[in-house]
């Protein structure tokens, strides 16, 4: 079974950068095929990884909602929607040379997530024997994990920036994995855009008192903001890219 890393935090703090270069990494080191699962509403993965992504679940779902009422969406005679959905799923996932890329989506309109997020869910422990491993970068805040979105998850990196209030949405997450009993083999804390790639010492003690391992830090970068200006994917930071360097550094750490 593939190895599922879920990345998650607080809205801003870089999540999805990181997670572009994660699974960049896990490519070039011979870890692929990668599924990149993007399971935020507000997907933006396939910007970081510089790709267009295929049809995302969400507009899957309004296709089949939206059959027999509008024109423009048909079932074929003879099958029922939940057959016509499981038919269309792999349009969803996006292949690459070294990674498959699954966008979420967002339903249009009113209502919750609810269906799609189970979208999700059924996806990745459909695939989950296909790919050796599995990067899914979360939505801000907690709603995946309350959900048990990713119950077979075996690594947990918590991403935060400098703030305390950060740090402590970090926390508050890990506590709900334990509470909803997930137990991945290894949950950790990433502090990103780090002055200098150092933490203060009211930094610090937060970590400290939210009980979290810090896996590594790494430092604010200039060039990461520039590319995003210029609309570069940030996965073609050079080699030589601090941010590159200390996320690498962590990985190796983790033993992925």
């Amino acid at each position: 079974m593939g190895h599922i890393i879920a990345v998650s935090g607080k809205g801003g703090v870089g999540k999805t950068t990181l997670c572009g270069l994660l699974i960049q990494y896990l490519c070039d080191t011979g870890k692929k095929p990668v599924l990149a699962v993007d399971a935020d509403a507000n997907s933006n993965l396939n910007e970081v990884l510089g790709v267009e992504p295929g049809i995302t679940l969400g507009e899957l779902r309004e296709e089949i909602e939206r059959a027999g009422a509008d024109p423009k969406y048909k079932i074929p005679a003879g099958i029922t929607k939940a057959e016509y959905l499981e038919s269309r799923m792999m349009d969803a996932v996006a292949e690459e040379d070294d990674y498959d890329l699954m966008v979420m989506g967002r339903s249009q309109g009113q209502g919750c997530y609810c269906f799609v997020n189970g979208l999700v869910q059924t996806q990745v422990q459909k695939l989950q024997s296909h790919y050796p491993y599995i990067v899914v970068d979360n939505e801000a805040g907690m709603e995946h994990i309350s959900r048990g979105i990713l119950p077979a998850m075996e690594v947990a990196i918590l991403v935060s920036d400098c703030s305390r209030r950060g740090v402590q949405a970090a926390g508050r997450i890990a506590r709900l994995m334990e509470e909803l009993k997930l137990h991945p083999k290894k949950t950790g804390l990433i502090v990103n855009r780090a002055p200098h790639g150092k933490l203060d010492q009211g930094t610090l003690e937060e970590i400290k008192n939210q009980g979290l391992e810090l896996l590594g830090v790494v430092p604010h970068d200039d060039m990461v903001y520039q590319y995003d200006c210029d609309g570069k994917p940030t996965v073609q930071l050079p080699k030589d890219s601090p941010v590159r360097m200390a996320l690498k550094e962590i990985i190796e750490k983790l033993g992925l």
